[in-house]
């Protein structure tokens, strides 16, 4: 007689059943033991043990080396160029322009004749008045035409004494405290693309408009080849702090963590000759100006930081150097 247990199954069904299961179940707890001892390295195989213990990440950067040079802080204004020394003709009678001596752009000496003015009027004949020039220089201005009346209180001309030229700059009330006489300036103009023209301050007004609230600074200009023009328009740099033989860095690669400024610098990796590693050095940062940042402390000239990828890094992570960038201009 076939004998059933409670579910209806054979005892034989059960028995085989329960033979199939523990085959199962012994054969996967080998496969989990050895693929522990894999990964611990104690196989059956030990030259094999090595091959399985996961490599160490390499992050792929970009680098840079840091200079020793000069770093500049400056104020960037605005403004135009204009004679340095000027002087306005005035007629000594009102009248009718009737005849120009002269033109815009040509140089006069004093008491040339400017234009001549004729004071007659209906009924009345007079003696054209000559106007003559006040001083030698350059016709800047000629607001004169003939046929046109003038009173003494019109200006005929404006002439600047010598080939002087200034910019006239109007500096925010709240960096007066940055600005001397005889700072020195850098000058950039669109009519000149890629050229910078140097100057100074050579005076600073004594009050501040109080509509403003700016204060009137000249600028003089070096003019070599008399290429700057009076009327042009000049960006200018007022250089209100300079620094000579300091180490500066690439602003980016400034790490600030945990109240802490750091820089990662690339060694050879001391496990091997040919591979590198990042080197966590802390510093203390100065000036920043355009991107250029000075390090006062914690790095030298000619180390080599990385500048792309170190957000990632920790100290002594392994790197790829993908490509080594320029380095900062020394000036």
């Amino acid at each position: 007689m076939n004998r059933r247990n409670s579910t209806g199954i054979p005892w034989k069904g059960t028995l085989y059943i329960g033979a199939f299961m523990a085959i199962i179940l012994f054969s996967g707890c080998e496969q989990i033991k050895a693929a522990q001892d894999r990964i611990r390295g104690v196989g059956n195989n030990p030259n094999t043990a090595a091959a399985v213990v996961p490599e160490l990440p390499v992050f792929a950067v970009n680098t840079t080396t840091a200079v020793k040079g000069l770093i500049r802080d400056y104020l960037a204004l605005s403004g135009d160029i204009i004679a340095g020394s000027t002087v306005d003709t005035f007629s000594e009678v009102a009248g009718k322009v009737t005849r120009l001596y002269t033109a815009a752009g040509r140089r006069v000496r004093k008491d040339d004749p400017i234009a001549e003015v004729d004071p007659s009027r209906p009924g009345m004949t007079y003696i054209p008045a000559v106007v003559k020039a006040p001083i030698s220089g350059t016709i800047v201005t000629l607001s004169a035409q003939v046929g046109m009346t003038v009173s003494q209180a019109v200006p005929l001309a404006r002439i600047a004494a010598g080939s002087a030229l200034e910019i006239r700059l109007y500096v925010a009330e709240r960096f007066i405290s940055r600005i001397a006489l005889r700072q020195p300036c850098e000058i950039t103009l669109d009519a000149w693309p890629g050229e910078v023209f140097r100057g100074s301050i050579t005076e600073i007004s004594p009050v501040v408009d109080p509509a403003s609230r700016t204060m009137e600074v000249r600028v003089n200009v070096e003019n070599p080849g008399s290429r700057l023009k009076a009327g042009m328009f000049a960006k200018v740099r007022i250089i209100t702090e300079q620094k000579s033989n300091i180490v500066k860095i690439p602003a980016g690669a400034l790490i600030r963590r945990f109240g802490e400024d750091y820089v990662f610098v690339v060694e050879t990796d001391p496990g091997n000759s040919k591979g590198y590693i990042a080197r966590r050095k802390v510093v203390k940062a100065g000036i920043l100006i355009d991107g250029v940042l000075e390090i006062q402390e914690g790095l030298a000239a000619d180390d080599e930081i990385i500048v792309r990828g170190q957000t990632l890094l920790e100290d002594g992570t392994r790197i790829n150097v993908i490509e080594r960038v320029a380095p900062l201009s020394v000036n």
